[in-house]
């Protein structure tokens, strides 16, 4: 381990997912204090640039999720004042957060994704983008907030229409994809020394429904299986490919990647949907439960993180 540290934890914010991040964050401080390091907790406000300059830490613990403090503008920010902190930095942030840069990036490279296109949420109205079932989502919001699964009976039995809750209702533009049958898997990549290494599978079985964010992040929604029930073959691509995506888009300290499995078309069916470069911290979050069954405690994994934001301080590389 390295020496004690005085480490800002960045929390909160005023995103979406602000209850997530607070989350997050305040696990992240706990474990920091039993590890020895000195802690600052700042829920992120519009004077983050002055509170963080106050405090001078050595590190800053990135623990936001969503905008702006995993779309690139939080990482530009703390490039500009010379600080360092864990994750990835401002180009990996602007791509990945963004659902159709992410395909336009990885795509090319081999990297299997539903296809789609971006829509005018008011063009939902007048007809459907895609043969249905089909999938709306914001283009670059995480937690599955904002996201529609449209069926034939409509939008889970409702119609779409501008007095209809929805997607359409927040977003002037939406990136319809196939709607992908089948089972949700998702894989960490856990940066270290020796470079970064996927953590392995977990299934995700909604109790009703699907995995929106309620089920996310509400305790007995969804059951984790892990190691998820699947053939090796789709294990080793899951691996395959979160480490491959991760590398592409450039990714530190850790990331995690969602895939969607048609298992009737085997590993032709799998897809990947996007790749969060700030995963969640919570008691619920999968990055700590994969480490668990990985045999890394809570602590050391954010201590982990800490340790790759040095690294790549240390040898000069900078965020990407």
């Amino acid at each position: 381990m390295t020496a004690p540290l005085h480490i800002v934890v960045l929390m909160g914010g005023w995103s979406g997912e602000r209850p997530v991040s607070l989350q997050s964050g305040a696990g992240v401080a706990d474990a920091l204090e039993s590890l020895g390091h000195r802690v600052t907790r700042i829920d992120m406000d519009r004077d983050v640039a002055a509170r963080l300059a106050e405090a001078k830490p050595d590190l800053v613990f990135n623990a936001l999720h969503g905008s702006p403090g995993e779309d690139g503008t939080v990482q530009g920010m703390m490039d500009l004042m010379g600080l360092r902190y864990t994750h990835s930095g401002l180009a990996t942030s602007v791509i990945a957060v963004d659902k159709v840069l992410t395909k336009q990036t990885l795509v090319p490279n081999g990297i299997p994704m539903p296809g789609g296109r971006v829509v005018k949420s008011a063009d939902l109205f007048e007809g459907d983008p895609l043969a249905r079932p089909y999938v709306v989502k914001p283009v670059n919001e995480g937690s599955s907030l904002g996201v529609a699964i449209v069926t034939a009976d409509g939008n889970y039995g409702m119609p779409i229409g501008r007095d209809v809750a929805g997607p359409w209702q927040e977003f002037d533009e939406l990136l319809a994809e196939p709607y992908v049958r089948g089972r949700e898997l998702t894989t960490a990549v856990l940066a270290g020394a020796e470079g970064p290494r996927a953590m392995g599978v977990t299934e995700l079985r909604p109790k009703s429904g699907w995995y929106n964010f309620d089920a996310k992040y509400t305790d007995g929604m969804t059951e984790h299986v892990y190691p998820a029930a699947i053939p090796d073959e789709i294990t080793d691509a899951c691996n395959r490919l979160a480490l491959e995506a991760h590398r592409l888009l450039g990714c530190k300290g850790c990331s995690r990647s969602d895939f969607r499995w048609d298992d009737e078309r085997g590993v032709d069916g799998l897809f990947l949907l996007e790749v969060n470069t700030q995963p969640g911290m919570t008691p619920l979050s999968l990055v700590p439960e994969q480490a668990r069954h990985n045999g890394m405690s809570y602590p050391a994994l954010v201590q982990a993180i800490v340790d790759e934001a040095l690294r790549d301080a240390a040898v000069g590389a900078g965020p990407p």
